[in-house]
């Protein structure tokens, strides 16, 4: 990985929503279900704030029901909803048209099915030549094991391994940055 490539960048990042549907969600532990909404929560509200676009993904809808009400809050009006078939966003079309149209090429990931649907759209996007940030403490699975199976498999493919405070404050940059206190109280 080139050296600018070693932190995340909000004039080249993406955030992409996996999905964190409504039939779905209480299949996950309670504790990480509640950190990861924590957390993407905190992630959309710092990427709107910053300009990051977002991404949303839902996985067949019609059986796994919509993006959770509490993630929905804290979308812009603007960010698309797609709905894929495939695990990996990769295998959509609308997806790789709409991450096209964004012009970035940071893609930073977070969501559930970490072992399953994050996992392949990280190393698909990775083989792709995409930089791929995958938030950990905003992901989740139904066995906690897995998650952590996938992290590791992430991590030996290239995927950067980060957490929300880390990725938050490399979009900042700087203590100066016009939305830092709005951003850090979000953090309290």
């Amino acid at each position: 990985m080139a050296p600018s490539s070693l932190l995340a960048r909000a004039a080249d990042s993406v955030l992409v929503i996996v999905d964190i549907q409504e039939r779905l969600l209480p299949t996950m532990p309670p504790a990480g279900r509640e950190q990861m909404l924590r957390n993407v929560r905190i992630l959309a509200e710092s990427a709107t704030r910053i300009g990051v676009p977002i991404l949303v993904t839902e996985q067949y809808p019609k059986g796994l029901g919509p993006t959770t009400e509490p993630v929905l809050e804290a979308l812009p009006p603007v960010a698309p909803r797609i709905d894929k078939t495939c695990f990996s966003c990769s295998g959509s079309e609308a997806f790789i048209a709409a991450l096209a149209a964004t012009a970035r090429s940071q893609v930073v990931l977070a969501g559930m099915e970490g072992h399953v649907c994050v996992l392949q759209s990280a190393l698909e996007l990775r083989a792709a030549g995409r930089e791929v940030w995958v938030v950990e403490d905003a992901c989740c699975s139904r066995n906690p094991a897995n998650l952590v199976n996938a992290v590791h498999r992430m991590r030996a493919a290239g995927v950067v391994v980060a957490n929300t405070e880390s990725v938050i404050f490399e979009w900042l940059r700087d203590a100066r940055h016009e939305q830092f206190k709005a951003i850090s109280a979000l953090l309290r």
